[in-house]
């Protein structure tokens, strides 16, 4: 089976979405005052609350792999995808969860689904250590179709200054390690959805494996190997692209992802269906890395073993070198 589409012609433009950002960029500023850190463009926003601690905030979705997960009448692990989608984010900005806020909108309120979709909620919280501690609840008959509902989420972490990420500790040659996802997690979907027959229900299970969440695995690196970590990226919305929002001080050479018999076998399955571009695949799909550190060159061999005896399967991708955040896959 051999498709042309690509993920622009199912609906998304990434082009614009980033477009969208930038002009926000010039209105948003607008509202802060000297405590806002860090604020649009980075994965979680950063606000001082004293001398010695700050908050970082992110909020997110699951985007159309909830049409999946409605398709299937499967609804616990895209209230983990919620959490996920959310908590990967605070850990780029070198931030511990504390709480976890939902929002769902429904066609129609469904006791069971809504029931199912909370348990995977505090599944996801659990694993993340944080607290599932309010969110809201809305039918819009007439807005949703009666068994369609959306999802957005809300976290909330901590951090001292002295453990935020600073782009003046990287040096040219430090090494990116790449992290197994579980699968696609929760990107790409659109394109996703129109590769996969509604009949391949063994198929679409494994599209709604849920996303990754690595709080516990950041947490004991950051503790065993404390200086080695000098950044982090979540592999969402626009792939490998996601790199460079580490540091545009630096250009990201990435020549050893690992091949398609390395990483969860549905993401094989799928690439063979598409004629994409590398370029392409890599700039809408995760292909199998969910999080990417990059870590000090001297220590990369102790991170690489720690992650060996914490049954973490991680590849050594490439490095950085001084430049202007341009990325270069080979």
């Amino acid at each position: 089976m051999s498709e042309t589409i690509d993920y622009q012609k199912s609906g998304v433009d990434i082009q614009k979405a980033d477009a969208f950002i930038e002009k926000i960029k010039s209105l948003v500023p607008s509202t802060h005052n000297e405590n806002v850190i860090q604020g649009i463009g980075g994965f979680a926003a950063l606000y001082k609350l004293s001398e010695d601690k700050m908050l970082a905030s992110c909020t997110d979705g699951v985007g159309t792999k909830l049409k999946l997960a409605q398709q299937m009448n499967k609804h616990h692990g895209v209230g983990i995808d919620l959490v996920a989608m959310c908590v990967n984010d605070l850990l780029c900005v070198g931030a511990r969860p504390l709480f976890f806020l939902d929002y769902m909108a429904f066609g129609k309120l469904n006791l069971e689904v809504s029931e199912e979709l909370i348990a995977g909620m505090v599944d996801g919280c659990k694993q993340s250590k944080m607290a599932l501690i309010g969110g809201e609840t809305a039918e819009m008959p007439g807005f949703y179709q009666k068994d369609e509902y959306d999802l957005a989420g809300f976290s909330v972490g901590e951090l001292a200054p002295s453990e935020m990420f600073k782009e003046e500790n990287i040096e040219a040659d430090d090494v990116l390690i790449g992290i197994a996802s579980s699968g696609f997690h929760s990107n790409g979907y659109s394109l996703l959805r129109q590769l996969v027959k509604e009949t391949e229900t063994s198929l679409i299970l494994e599209l709604l494996k849920p996303t990754k969440i690595y709080v516990d695995l950041v947490t004991k690196l950051r503790k065993q190997i404390p200086s080695a970590v000098l950044a982090m990226s979540h592999i969402t919305g626009g792939g490998i692209h996601n790199i460079p929002r580490m540091s545009e001080k630096f250009d990201y050479i990435v020549d050893q992802w690992p091949s398609l018999d390395e990483v969860a076998p549905v993401i094989k399955t799928i690439a063979g269906r598409t004629t994409l571009s590398k370029e392409e695949l890599y700039r809408t799909f995760n292909m199998g890395i969910g999080l990417v550190i990059l870590v000090k060159k001297s220590q990369a061999e102790s991170v690489m073993n720690h992650l060996k005896e914490q049954n973490e399967l991680a590849w050594q991708i490439g490095k950085v070198k001084k430049g202007t955040g341009a990325i270069q896959l080979s």
